[in-house]
């Protein structure tokens, strides 16, 4: 199950051809484990990996610099979302079961029609550098792909080799304890781009997951387009997060907003995908007054190790390029000096009208940085929210006030991210029913799903129509009685009742 490969074997394509030849025998059988069994998988895994909590949130600390106190709180995150979808498959209306009776007393005779979604097959997935549990080896895109029916293939993310082979040993534990077919998960480790692209281009492979860089997620794109069959690549990229701080909020106290958005920026490094990399605002007395609470904020925030020197040498040269152009003010920085792989939370300003002139501003610096954009009018404001590309988050800073005045602004802001929020800061994604990680291109490369929260799973799903099937041929979803009493479309109400002829 265990498959460690070196890259310059990948060129050939033996060791990839094998692990997706056992993905592919491991689908036939797994996508036939009733949901109540794949439901076990997943709680046994979460189960697997709270034995290993010590172990694992030590080894990640050592690997990524990230607090212990973070780590855990991401691995109850990462083993309640396994459990979340076990509940969900349990219950089984996921699966969006509708039926049109036939009738055969009609000119033409009506075929009978029944719809369920089903798996697509092998999965892969591409571990995130800065969610070591949560967006890595048992996180969201693994644990939504195997409540499917889906089998996983892991590729290990090269920052926390170790912790994700803690974390597959968990789920091959569990594999095990409740004998599900052996290959159902395979994990990957490996350097260099090469075994990406095989693992995307090979012909076995149905879907690919992964969190990371822009260039990242557009290269996997362009790795799934030069395949005989092109297959969905669910990429979350780049955002910046716009805020957008309307008069009336900002007329009020600006102490506790200060503290909100420094906390939100700096928090872990600002190394999240949800960091407001962007405040926005018109420019006033009010405006100036939360920017300076916000500096000294920001200067009293010790500097950070980042998670590797990948990640630190890209936020020290963005940051460094930044404050070269000579449109940009710095208005404050960490007041303590950085040791080494440390970085200083830094916010800038700029005008609007030359932050509208030079497209790189817009360009996300991932880590614990922010611009603030003074406009100077609602209609400057209109023009800089207009000019940016899609982002996961978006946030609305105004009272009762500021919705009704500025109601046509933020509409701009409806239209332009996955998730709109009202007065709270970006950072922090409940995994839940209703939560959207996503939004349009480029924060994800598919606008109409999610990363995380249950409906994460349409990602490895498909729609498939049976017409005229005898009974006894269907899916247990799709027959008469409906024995497993999910709620279903038919004939065009909603119903947990059976057919009765």
């Amino acid at each position: 199950m265990h498959e460690k490969i070196n890259a310059e074997k990948v060129v050939t394509g033996n060791d990839v051809d094998a692990i997706m030849q056992n993905a592919a025998d491991a689908f036939e059988k797994y996508k036939k484990v009733i949901p109540a069994r794949r439901a076990c998988f997943l709680e046994k895994i979460a189960g697997e990996m709270e034995k290993l909590r010590p172990q694992l949130v030590t080894t990640a600390n050592e690997e990524s610099n990230l607090p212990l106190a973070r780590l855990n709180g991401e691995l109850t995150r990462t083993t309640n979302q396994l459990k979340l979808f076990a509940t969900m498959i349990t219950e089984g209306s996921w699966v969006e079961a509708s039926i049109d009776s036939g009738n055969i007393n009609v000119t033409p005779a009506k075929p009978d029609i029944r719809k369920m979604l089903v798996p697509v097959g092998p999965v892969v997935v591409f571990g995130a550098s800065n969610f070591p549990f949560a967006f890595s080896t048992a996180g969201g895109d693994t644990a939504s792909a195997l409540a499917s029916g889906s089998v996983v293939v892991i590729k290990a993310h090269s920052a926390h080799v170790k912790t994700s082979e803690l974390v597959f040993n968990a789920i091959q534990n569990a594999i095990e304890l409740v004998n599900m077919p052996t290959y159902t998960v395979q994990h990957v480790v490996a350097d260099g781009n090469k075994i990406g692209e095989a693992l995307v281009t090979h012909p076995y492979t149905t879907g690919v997951g992964f969190t990371g860089s822009f260039s990242g997620g557009k290269a996997l794109v362009q790795y799934s387009n030069q395949r005989d069959i092109p297959i969905p690549v669910f990429a979350e990229m780049s955002s910046i997060n716009p805020v957008v701080f309307y008069p009336d909020m900002l007329s009020g106290s600006t102490a506790e907003l200060a503290s909100t958005y420094a906390l939100s920026i700096t928090v872990g490094a600002g190394q999240f995908c949800t960091n407001p990399g962007i405040l926005i605002g018109i420019k006033s007395d009010a405006f100036d007054k939360f920017l300076n609470a916000l500096a000294k904020e920001i200067g009293k925030v010790l500097p950070q190790k980042m998670l590797h020197a990948g990640i630190y040498d890209n936020y020290s040269n963005g940051l460094a390029k930044m404050l070269q152009k000579q449109d940009v003010g710095l208005l404050s920085q960490s007041s303590v000096a950085p040791a080494e792989m440390e970085v200083a939370a830094t916010i800038t300003t700029i005008p609007a009208n030359k932050f509208l002139n030079d497209k790189h501003f817009a360009e996300e610096i991932f880590g614990p940085y922010s611009m603030a954009v003074l406009c100077s009018d609602k209609e400057e404001l209109i023009n800089v929210l207009k000019s940016l590309k899609g982002q996961l988050t978006t946030t609305i800073m105004g009272t009762d006030r500021d919705i009704t005045e500025y109601a046509d602004v933020i509409e701009i802001q409806h239209s332009m991210a996955g998730r709109i929020i009202l007065n709270n800061a970006p950072t922090g994604v409940e995994v839940c029913a209703s939560m959207v990680h996503g939004g349009p291109y480029p924060a994800t490369t598919d606008a109409r799903f999610t990363s995380v929260g249950t409906t994460a799973i349409k990602r490895w799903v498909r729609p498939v129509c049976f017409q005229n099937f005898k009974d006894a041929m269907l899916p247990n979803e799709l027959k008469n009685n409906n024995q497993l009493a999910i709620l279903r479309l038919v004939n065009n109400n909603y119903t947990r009742d059976g057919l009765h002829f």
